[in-house]
């Protein structure tokens, strides 16, 4: 399994990231092998196939912020960015610091035009963590949206 792990990593580092690193809570529920499973599916770039695995945990598990969080990615990248926000909106609900959260519901108010939002969400970013990978990626993003 440990190998699968050390793939998996590489080849995110090889494609560039996916997701944010640091989007976990640390929980145990982001040890388990369905959300290892989502999580690869993300990886790999089959958001379709890792939404049912992530509706399911978030069915069984609806207190995971982690799991939420990921089913906002997932629906965005998908292009359902109705369940995408609310996803995050249920991930902050749990855990108002998830940083993965935070940069990803910037990034979706992006995509809605709502560029004021998505500055409330680096401040918010850069009070919690500084310059850390989030901050910088929703940074990132403002600046290539030009806002």
């Amino acid at each position: 399994m440990q190998y699968f792990k050390v793939l998996a990593i590489l080849a995110a580092l090889v494609a560039g990231p996916a997701y944010a690193a640091g989007t976990e809570d640390e929980s145990e529920t982001t040890s388990g092998a369905d959300y290892q499973a989502a999580e690869a599916a993300i990886l790999a770039g089959n958001f379709a196939e890792a939404l049912p695995i992530l509706t399911a945990l978030t069915e069984a598990e609806p207190a995971n912020a982690d799991a939420w969080n990921l089913l906002g990615f997932a629906s965005r990248k998908s292009g359902d960015l109705e369940a995408a926000g609310t996803a995050y909106t249920r991930a902050l609900k749990i855990n108002p610091d998830h940083l993965g959260a935070l940069e990803y519901q910037g990034e979706l108010y992006l995509q809605l035009m709502q560029t004021d939002m998505a500055k409330a969400n680096l401040a918010r970013l850069q009070g919690l963590c500084g310059a850390c990978e989030e901050a910088e990626d929703l940074a990132q993003a403002l600046a290539e949206a030009g806002a």
